[in-house]
């Protein structure tokens, strides 16, 4: 499959350009440069061909974190087969762009000019002024407005060979794909992510009251029981959720064994998710690095959108590695954060990451320190490991096929039933103001997580405190490691 980059010059559009051609809103766009700082790959079809889009950050020099964009696009157009060099059509000819452009045309490769902002008839006489670069394949667009795609399209059609041709042609018509990043004012966002009465962290509810649990969670009784779907078990998207310079990125780059992923001491590196799948043992593994999260009252500009579409990849995964960093006391926000997996009901591994600059004296304490403050996530096994040098980040992907196996395992109706009659017979149901509760039997019905529901008389009587305690019983039989297990009350008959 051919790969296709798009690069160039920060806000000159190839974040738009990218969007266009994916046929939907992908890569975050805004007028401010540095938005895009990872290369974002996506598959796409160019009218009836299969091809590798790469939108890449700005090429662009200054700070630490612009050097390490820069290389980073770079490398990607180096791999690339063609290369769309893109300029703002508004101004002059740079000569840095002059430079890139004429050392790109000499690896041999498909490039082409792409001088975007050409708005109006009128804006065509500036598409003269870039004949300079000595380019034939040079074309005048506008991604805003939709004007002058189709023969850019073309172009890259024609480089692309047969043989990448897919049976079926989608013709659906593009979208129109406008730069806004104003479109929800921060008193709405915030609403999304928080109420006004929290602490100022990024708010999560991690804990519910009795009332709350019987009416609204898991074990509400207008919780309809799903027939039992056995779904992809060998795909596993992984969330790799925490705060702000705690290894993320880091870590995506040493499970991958290359650099995918922009390290950078700047806090707030990672803007948009970045999203990379592996084979390992016969699994995909999809691994996506989120944008770190930070207090709400730090939360800049284009970073609340980053916010949510980290919310959005944490609803479409599988599992979450909730990464901490073992060097640095651990906040109240990294509980907030962890309580994400929590309202998502995802297998988790926690992974203490720069373990080998923590405190050795400290070890046992911190580990403590986990189990005490994470009490929601008791399930999750934790893993010590350094994303920077490696040190047993090989051992992360075996745990991430066995939890996943935890995850989507079905455990049949005799056996759950054997647990269940057991630990009847060493507790029996409390009754519920006088009136005998009984369980006639449990079933599992749905996997990823394991659902298990609760056939009884009375599903009200089921107390919180017996579930705890079933729970902790089914965990004694049953290898739920690094899994939430959760339960549906029901009455005969109740869908």
């Amino acid at each position: 499959m051919k790969k296709i980059a798009i690069i160039g010059r920060p806000n000159v559009g190839k974040s738009s350009l990218f969007n266009r051609l994916v046929k939907k809103r992908d890569a975050i766009t805004s007028d401010l440069a540095g938005t895009t700082r990872d290369v974002k790959r996506r598959e796409v079809t160019i009218n009836n061909k299969r091809a590798l889009l790469l939108d890449t950050g700005g090429l662009d020099k200054g700070c630490e974190l612009f050097d390490k964009i820069k290389e980073m696009s770079l490398k990607a157009a180096y791999k690339a087969d063609i290369i769309l060099y893109m300029v703002d059509g508004k101004g002059l000819p740079e000569d840095e762009d002059k430079k890139l452009f004429y050392e790109l045309q000499t690896l041999g490769k498909d490039v082409a000019l792409v001088v975007n902002k050409i708005d109006n008839d009128k804006m065509k006489e500036k598409l003269w002024e870039f004949y300079e670069f000595g380019c034939d394949a040079i074309f005048g667009i506008s991604v805003a407005h939709n004007r002058g795609t189709v023969d850019l399209i073309d172009w890259v059609y024609k480089q692309i060979p047969d043989e990448d041709i897919i049976k079926e042609n989608n013709d659906e018509e593009m979208e129109i794909i406008e730069p806004e990043i104003d479109e929800m004012n921060d008193e709405d966002f915030f609403r999304e992510i928080g109420n006004e009465e929290d602490d100022g962290y990024f708010h999560q509810d991690m804990f519910l009251d009795e009332e709350a649990v019987i009416d609204n969670s898991i074990f509400a009784q207008n919780d309809k029981i799903k027939e039992f779907n056995e779904e992809d078990v060998n795909h596993i998207k992984i969330a790799i959720i925490g705060r702000t310079n705690v290894g993320k990125s880091s870590l995506l780059n040493a499970l991958l064994g290359e650099e995918r992923s922009v390290v950078s001491s700047v806090a707030g590196t990672t803007i948009d998710p970045i999203d990379e799948t592996i084979d390992y043992k016969d699994k995909q593994l999809t691994f996506v690095d989120t944008a770190g999260l930070r207090r709400r009252g730090k939360i800049l500009g284009i970073e609340k959108y980053a916010l949510m579409r980290t919310k959005e990849m944490l609803e479409n995964s599988n599992m979450a590695l909730v990464v901490l960093d073992a060097s640095e006391p651990f906040l109240d926000l990294d509980e907030k954060i962890a309580g994400l997996v929590d309202e998502n009901r995802l297998a988790c591994i926690i992974v203490l990451n720069k373990w080998d600059i923590a405190d050795r004296e400290q070890h046992d304490k911190i580990i403590l320190e986990i189990r005490d403050r994470f009490k929601f996530l008791a399930y999750a096994p934790i893993i010590t490991l350094s994303a920077k040098s490696h040190q047993r980040v090989d051992k992360l992907h075996d745990m991430i096929l066995e939890i996943n196996d935890n995850y989507s395992q079905r455990i049949t109706t005799s056996q759950l039933n054997a647990v269940m009659d057991k630990a009847l017979r060493r507790h029996q149901l409390p009754t519920m103001h006088g009136q005998v509760i009984r369980i006639y039997y449990t079933t599992q019905y749905e996997t990823r997580p394991p659902k298990i529901a609760i056939v009884m008389n009375k599903p009200k009587g089921l107390h919180f405190t017996y579930r705890r305690y079933l729970t902790n019983k089914l965990r004694e039989a049953f290898n739920f490691s690094g899994t939430p297990l959760l339960f549906k009350a029901k009455s005969r008959g109740e869908k």
